[in-house]
This record gives C-alpha cells, sequence and structure tokens, in this order.
C-alpha cells in the first residue's frame, strides 16, 4: 500500500518525484524518501513522518539529477523509522517497494550466512542484497534483477536504480500496481495515474511478471523470460485538475460534494429512460449464458463490501437469483461452489486489492462468469476479469470512500436492472420507472448535501462522544454499517453499525445517556418496526439522531435530534441516506482535529494481504 515513483529524462527530477509523492501520500504516510542520480553519484534523502519532513530534509540538502527514484511507506516490516524508510541501498543498487516479499526471512538468513549486512527490519532489503550477490557473482545487470526476482515470492512493485547505470530504470510488477507514464523525452514508474497527471496522461498498465527497462531514447517490456511484450498505451479522461482540492479544506470534503456530479457521469450515456433500456456495453455475456446462470457471488472488502451488501438486495429483488456476499479475506480462504453457471462480481474502487483479485483469479479458475466494478481504468481486477463496469467517479484521494461508494452502487443498480431485463423477470415499465427515478438522484443527493451547515452542527454536539451506534433494517443495514466505518476511520471514535432488529441481541445492554444512536428511519416497508428500536432506544436514555424525511413526524417527536433527507424510493435510499453520514463522519473528524484524508493506521488501495 505504499506508494513509489520514478522518473527518467531530461528534467531536475527532484521536485517531480515530490510532487508525485504528495499524489501519492494517500497510500501511505508514516515515512518517506528518495534517492537521485547526478553529477557526484547517487545521493539519498530518507525520513520518518510525514512528507514534510522529507520536504524539510530537502530544502537543507537538495538532490540534483534527472534520474531518481522515490516512496512513501505504509509500513508491513518494521515500525516506521528512518532506517526502514525506503529506497533501501546497497552498494550501487537502491530500491523502492511496494507489496510484500513472502519468503523475505529465510533469504535474509541465508544472506547472512554469506556475510551480507543488513540495516533495517524490512522485508525489501532483501531484494538489492539479492542483486548485488549476482552481480558479485559476474551477471550483468538485467540478469542479476531478473535472478532477483526469480528468488523472491509474495507481492511486488520494484522501481530499482544503479549508480553504475545512471541513465537506466528498471522497474518490475507482480501482483501490485505499477504503471509507466509516457512523456516527451521522459519517462515515469508510479503506484498510480494521480502521480503522473501534471506531466502525461499516457500511460500503459503494466500487468503481472512485466519487467520494464526504461532509457533516454525509449523504453521496453518483457517478462522474466525475456520474452518481449507490447502493451497498450492509454490515454487517460481524469486531468490534473480532477485531483487537487479546489479549495476545499480536504480532499474528502471535496469528494463528498462531488458526488452529484460522479453520479450523472456514472449512468451518462448507459440508460434510455424513456424506451425503459439499460445500455452496459461492457457487458459482454450473451443471453443464453445470463439464462444459465444459477447463483450470483459478490466479492469485495471494507466499503465496497458495503456497496455488495446493498446490491444483494437489489440483485435479489429484480434478478430473483440467489446472491451471496463474501469479503475478499474470506473467500480466498474457503472453498466456494463456483461454476461456468455461476456470476462472480467483484468490486474494488482501485481495482487493486489483493483480497478482491485473489477472489477474481479463483473464479477464473473455476471458469465462473466474472464481471468488475472498478474506478480505474486499466487496473488489474478490470483488465483481468471478463468484464467490466467503470464508475467514472474520477480520482478518489481522501482514504476514506465516499465518491467511489455511491457511484458502485449507482453501477450496481444497472447491473440490476440491466440483468433483470435480460433475464426476462422485470417488465419494461418497470425498468422505465427505475430510470426515472435514478435521473433524479442527483437532485435528491444534493438536497442531502445542503443539509450541510446544519449536520456540522450537530457534528459539534456530539463531538465528544466516545462511542456511537447506528441502526437501520434491510436495504438501509448496509449503510449503517459504512456510517460506523466512516466515523472510526477518520475521527477515531468507536462505532458500531448493526442491523436494528438485532440490537435486542447484545448492543442494547451499551446503550446509555451518553451514547448517539443514529438511526436510519427513512419511509420503506419496516418503517414501523425501526420506529419500535427508536422506543427501545429512548427506553433506556439513548440519545436518537434521526435520518428521515422532513415531514415524518412520528419520527422525529421521539428523536433527540434529526438529519432531514428528501423523500425517496426504496432502492435509491441506500445513496441518498450515506451521504449525510459521510458528512457526519467529516465534521466530527474535522472538529476533532485528526488528519482526515490520511488517518493514522490506513491507506487507500490495500493491494497487500
Amino acid at each position: 500500500m505504499c506508494g513509489i515513483i520514478g522518473y527518467l529524462g531530461q528534467k531536475e527530477c527532484m521536485a517531480i518525484i515530490l510532487d508525485g509523492l504528495k499524489r501519492l501520500e494517500y497510500r501511505g504516510y508514516d515515512s518517506a524518501g528518495m534517492a537521485v542520480m547526478g553529477d557526484n553519484g547517487l545521493n539519498m534523502r530518507r525520513s520518518q513522518g510525514k512528507l514534510t519532513e522529507l520536504e524539510k530534509l530537502l530544502v537543507e540538502a537538495p538532490l540534483p539529477g534527472r534520474t531518481g527514484i522515490g516512496h512513501t511507506r505504509w509500513a508491513t516490516h518494521g515500525p516506521p523509522s528512518e532506517r526502514n524508510a525506503h529506497p533501501h541501498r546497497v552498494e550501487n543498487i537502491s530500491v523502492v517497494h511496494n507489496g510484500i516479499i513472502e519468503n523475505y526471512l529465510e533469504i535474509k538468513e541465508q544472506l547472512i550466512k554469506e556475510g551480507h549486512q543488513f540495516a533495517s527490519e524490512t522485508d525489501t532489503e532483501v531484494v538489492p542484497h539479492l542483486i548485488v550477490k549476482y552481480l558479485n557473482q559476474g551477471a550483468g545487470y538485467l540478469e542479476a534483477v531478473k535472478l532477483a526476482l526469480h528468488e523472491i515470492k509474495g507481492s511486488y512493485a520494484l522501481v530499482v536504480l544503479n549508480s553504475e547505470e545512471p541513465r537506466l530504470l528498471v522497474g518490475a510488477r507482480h501482483e501490485s500496481p505499477l504503471i509507466l507514464g509516457v512523456g516527451e523525452n521522459e519517462y515515469f514508474l508510479a503506484s498510480d495515474i494521480p502521480a503522473v497527471l501534471p506531466y502525461t496522461r499516457r500511460v500503459v498498465f503494466l500487468e503481472d511478471h512485466d519487467l520494464v527497462v526504461l532509457r533516454e531514447d525509449g523504453y521496453e517490456i518483457s517478462n522474466l523470460k525475456e520474452d518481449q511484450i507490447q502493451r497498450q498505451v492509454t490515454t487517460v479522461s481524469w486531468t490534473p485538475a480532477m485531483a487537487e482540492k479546489a479549495g476545499y479544506k480536504h480532499f474528502m470534503q471535496k469528494e463528498i460534494f462531488e458526488q452529484p456530479r460522479a453520479i450523472i457521469d456514472t449512468f451518462r450515456g448507459r440508460m434510455d429512460p424513456d424506451k425503459g433500456e439499460v445500455y452496459l456495453e461492457e457487458v459482454t455475456l450473451s443471453e443464453a449464458e445470463l439464462r444459465a446462470l444459477k447463483k450470483i457471488y459478490m466479492v469485495a472488502c471494507g466499503t465496497s463490501f458495503h456497496a455488495a451488501m446493498v446490491g444483494k438486495f437489489l440483485l435479489e429483488a429484480w434478478c430473483r437469483l440467489p446472491v451471496e456476499v463474501d469479503l475478499g479475506s474470506e473467500f480466498r480462504y474457503r472453498e466456494p461452489l463456483l461454476d461456468p453457471e455461476t456470476l462472480l462480481i467483484v468490486i474494488s474502487q482501485s481495482g487493486e486489492t489483493a483480497d478482491t483479485r485473489a477472489g477474481l483469479l479463483a473464479g477464473l479458475e473455476k471458469k465462473a462468469k466474472t464481471l468488475a466494478i472498478c474506478n480505474v481504468v486499466g487496473a488489474s481486477i478490470a483488465r483481468e476479469a471478463g468484464n467490466v463496469i467503470y464508475t467514472h467517479a474520477g480520482p478518489e484521494i481522501g482514504v476514506a470512500s465516499t465518491k467511489a461508494f455511491t457511484t458502485q452502487l449507482v453501477a450496481l443498480y444497472l447491473l440490476a436492472l440491466f440483468l433483470a431485463d435480460k433475464l426476462g423477470r422485470i417488465s419494461r415499465e418497470q425498468v422505465r420507472q427505475y430510470l426515472a427515478n435514478l435521473l433524479k438522484l442527483p437532485t435528491w443527493v444534493q438536497d442531502s448535501l445542503d443539509q450541510d451547515k446544519e449536520i456540522r452542527e450537530l457534528a459539534r454536539r456530539y463531538m465528544h462522544a466516545q462511542d456511537f451506534l447506528y441502526l437501520g433494517r434491510g436495504v438501509q443495514y448496509p449503510i449503517a454499517l459504512e456510517g460506523a466505518l466512516k466515523l472510526k476511520e477518520i475521527s477515531y471514535i468507536h462505532a458500531e453499525g448493526y442491523a436494528a432488529g438485532e440490537m435486542k441481541h447484545g448492543p442494547i445492554a451499551l446503550i446509555d445517556e451518553k451514547m448517539p444512536v443514529v438511526v436510519l428511519a427513512s419511509q420503506s416497508p419496516v418503517l414501523d418496526k425501526v420506529k419500535g428500536n427508536i422506543e427501545e432506544v429512548k427506553a433506556r436514555g439513548g440519545i436518537v439522531i434521526a435520518v428521515t424525511e422532513a415531514d415524518n413526524h412520528p419520527v422525529l417527536e421521539k428523536a433527540d435530534a434529526a438529519i432531514s433527507v428528501p423523500a425517496m424510493p426504496l432502492a435509491l435510499s441506500p445513496i441518498v441516506l450515506v451521504v449525510p453520514l459521510q458528512l457526519l463522519a467529516y465534521h466530527i473528524a474535522d472538529l476533532r482535529g485528526t488528519d482526515v484524508d490520511q488517518p493514522r493506521n490506513l491507506a487507500k488501495s490495500v493491494t497487500v494481504e
């Protein structure tokens, strides 16, 4: 989950690498470092803490040169410290790495027996030691890199700099993201697209086992067997401005308010409400393949898992097929019953989530039909799945996901209607009505955003609470989970989401006059049951914060506080209801002074197991 960047070109690279690291800091921010090849050789600066600490070092002691590598770290092996920060250097070789080398201990033990001395506690340091070992045995530079890669097991995105080859950069990937940016007489290697956006929008998405060599006159991609490979150059639609804060205090705040636009971009061109038709050109399953389906699995992690839970309600209700939802980290270690009559849907904002990708690979091995819902064009999961729906949310920099979640829900809404129509389980008139409702969704989301000032005042009232409980029923239950997750992620307040009917099976013991209970109480077939849950909370002295319509007087009379939402159809209520919960979490965190965009111990894209 670290961020890496490499540069080779005609410009002084220190500022370029530092700017790229700033754009990648959402991937990790407990230490950082840079190595640059200049006229006086290979020099390095590293620091513990956020990127600002490295920036101070570079002001005091700049790194001139036109070839360099940089790294911002999310610690896996060894605590955050200067000596565990990347790059790691052994003799002439300097390396930055994202991933986990699973067999590093046995490699390290063998290298120590051979006389190598280690300076850090990281798994990464075995890589430059291995390269140096093979160089000393007479191997050429690229051969030594390949021999080292053959020896390590696990996931990696690596960029290697050799002071004996000052105008050459080597990159490699396996199960961790790495892109190649192709500029005018300059080349970049990076973990993610935002790092290179100010310099080029032409990128190559490298794939597992790719080895890329950058030189002044171009680049070559091969595999570890030395076969030359041609990879397509893709022009990404994101612009540098899309990855900037645009006057907002935090990226998360900006991304919350971008949701009406992101929702429109996700359904734009994919539906005709007048005809009652959904167009998903990326879904190429034939009608015969769809009619042969017996079951749907959905696999995701974190916020995307909550989107999958909502998707289950929609797919089962409209397609009349059984749907199972699994966490990627659990799915990969059991033996799910996958076969060619199963549709496996994997959901990941980045398209690089390791556990979700492992689930996809398991499905492909069992010949299941596969479909990815992803935000990043060309990401691993999007390339590997048989079908893909892109969410068009634009770059999401804040670690706590917001617009990626709501656009995933829109994609699932469209997919459920598309499949139900193809399977003949829903009438054309019903599709027409559901699509007409979807057209109104951006306005309903904006109505929720318009409550921002009132929600901030509510946040001020309850910002010092130590615990929160979130309750929801039916299709709104996953939103209770998501609301609780958002609060704990960025404010560090303990929060739990529960199906409201389960409250009496344990959580009710925690309710007292100090605990705010956020209740999703908009119109639904089970609203009377939710009112009963509110009564149970009030009977125990709990504080009820109701998220409901302005005219829902029976709920408002019982609530201690309320967040108003517009009236909306049940199937779209998760998208509308989550927005005030995002704002509540954001404002509580901001008022408490936490680092909203870079919460402790978290990283944006979980590319390691």
